[in-house]
């Protein structure tokens, strides 16, 4: 072959790299899973599903003898299934407590930060609350728009499910683990929430900063918005880690996936998806 035709194959592989997005990086970085064959089961924070979905989907794509399935359920649901190893992962939006690693023997990895905001409608005047009044509307103690400034309108209060971990950064450090109203409408994921709110002009709930888009309008609390950029510098203090959790050590296509989650390209997704990547 002369020099010309190996400088035109060359050059037309280059073309077809770049125009299915497939990078010399991103190819350094999914080459572990050559002649890698098999199935890992993800689950729980729903925060992540994002991110665990974009990666499955490069890794899949490139190696079709490899499965990756993704649900959510909630940071407990995900600690709580691959500890009883119905998963090969199992992701939380909040650190395991020391009783569950204990109890499970958990293996823990962040891959990224992220914040948790409190959003209203984009139709709602109200967008700065103290950590004060934010405690008093999701206890019920304030329960009219116009006592801050809005609507003579009800409150509609929204919130997770108990084994969220979503909720449980709101409640620890938004609300000082202030008590959350029984009449709050409770729904199941951050997509969901942010739904639930984009579709009510009385409504107010939280969710991961990484969902928040034009649908809702983030609140700031005292006097801190919720963005990436007051997450990553540590002004808002309203943030989590995002884990992956394995049961021990793990092993095989499951320790390659983790390990694709901390290389540029999986930090690259961490960071398109909305969160804080961790190198």
């Amino acid at each position: 072959m002369s020099q010309r035709n190996r400088w035109f194959d060359w050059a037309m592989a280059l073309v077809i790299l770049v125009a299915t997005g497939f990078s010399p990086a991103m190819a350094d970085d999914l080459a572990p899973f050559a002649g890698q064959a098999g199935r890992v089961a993800i689950s729980g924070g729903t925060a992540h599903i994002p991110v665990m979905k974009e990666a499955a989907k490069q890794i899949m794509q490139h190696y079709p003898d490899i499965q990756i399935t993704v649900a959510g359920g909630g940071s407990g649901v995900g600690i709580k299934q691959v500890g009883e190893g119905l998963v090969e992962i199992g992701n939380s939006g909040r650190k395991p407590t020391d009783e569950e690693i204990a109890k499970y023997g958990l293996t823990m990895f962040k891959w990224a930060v992220d914040g948790v905001g409190v959003v209203v409608n984009p139709k709602n005047p109200v967008t700065a609350l103290t950590k004060a009044q934010a405690k008093a509307i999701f206890s019920g103690q304030i329960g009219n728009w116009k006592a801050l400034g809005g609507p003579d309108k009800t409150i509609n209060l929204y919130t997770r499910d108990e084994a969220s971990g979503t909720r449980a950064v709101f409640w620890k450090k938004a609300i000082d683990k202030g008590p959350i109203s029984s009449s709050a409408n409770v729904v199941v994921s951050n997509g969901a929430m942010k739904s639930a709110v984009a579709g009510d002009p009385y409504g107010i709930g939280y969710v991961s900063v990484g969902h928040i888009d034009a649908s809702v309008t983030p609140v700031a609390l005292d006097g801190m918005t919720p963005t990436l950029e007051t997450v990553k510098s540590g002004a808002y203090p309203v943030s989590r880690g995002l884990y992956s959790n394995t049961k021990g050590k793990p092993t095989g296509l499951t320790r390659i996936f983790i390990d694709f989650l901390f290389s540029p390209t999986g930090q690259a997704i961490a960071a398109e998806k909305g969160f804080v990547a961790v190198k």
